[in-house]
C-alpha cells in the first residue's frame, strides 16, 4: 500500500495512533468519524502493510539514569556496500547506540548513543566503536540539553500537501 494509495480516514488513524498508541479501537474510531470493526480492520491493514511498525512506550531515559546522550560522527575507511552494511550490522548490536544513519558528505554514518554516564560511554567509545574494523575517525558531541524530541512524522504537513494536490 504506498502512500498514495493511504485515503484520509488511513492518515488521520496512523496520525491518532502516533500520538497515542494505548487508546482502545473505540476511542480511535470514534476520533476519526468511523466505527470500531472498519476502524480495527483499518489497523490491521496498516499493520501488514508495514506503516505501524510497532507500540512502544515513551520511557524518560534521565529519569531512568541515562545521563548520557552523544551523537557519533563516523568516518569509514572503505565505503563499499559491504564494508557499509557491516558497520550497520556491527551497529545494531551495540545496544548503547539507538540510532545509526548513513549520511552524505564527510562523515558516513551519525550515531545517537545513550549512556548511564560518561564512563560507560568512553568506553565503549575506545573500546567497541574506534576499535571497530573499518572505522577511520570519531568525532563526538555531548547532548547539553534538548529542545524537541518528536518522534514520528508531521502528518500535518502531509495533509497540506493532499489538500493541494488537483
Amino acid at each position: 500500500m504506498p502512500s498514495a494509495k493511504l485515503d484520509p480516514i488511513d492518515r488521520m488513524i496512523l496520525a491518532e495512533l502516533q500520538a497515542d498508541g494505548r487508546m482502545t479501537n473505540v476511542e480511535l474510531a470514534r476520533r476519526v468519524g468511523i466505527s470500531a470493526p472498519p476502524c480495527l480492520r483499518r489497523v490491521r491493514t496498516l499493520e501488514e502493510a508495514g506503516y505501524i511498525r510497532g507500540y512502544h512506550a515513551r520511557v524518560d531515559a534521565r529519569e531512568l539514569g541515562f545521563e548520557v546522550h552523544v551523537f557519533a560522527m563516523v568516518r569509514l575507511h572503505r565505503q563499499n556496500e559491504a564494508d557499509l552494511k557491516a558497520f550497520e550490522d556491527r551497529c545494531r548490536a551495540w545496544s548503547l547506540v539507538r540510532e545509526c544513519h548513513m549520511l552524505n558528505g564527510e562523515i558516513d554514518f551519525i550515531l545517537k548513543c545513550t549512556a548511564p554516564d560518561l564512563s560507560s560511554f568512553q568506553r565503549f567509545l575506545t573500546e567497541e566503536l574506534l576499535a571497530a574494523d573499518n572505522v577511520a575517525s570519531v568525532k563526538t558531541s555531548l547532548v547539553i540539553r534538548c529542545a524537541k524530541d518528536e518522534p514520528g512524522v508531521p502528518f500535518d504537513v502531509m495533509e497540506e500537501r493532499y489538500r493541494k494536490e488537483p
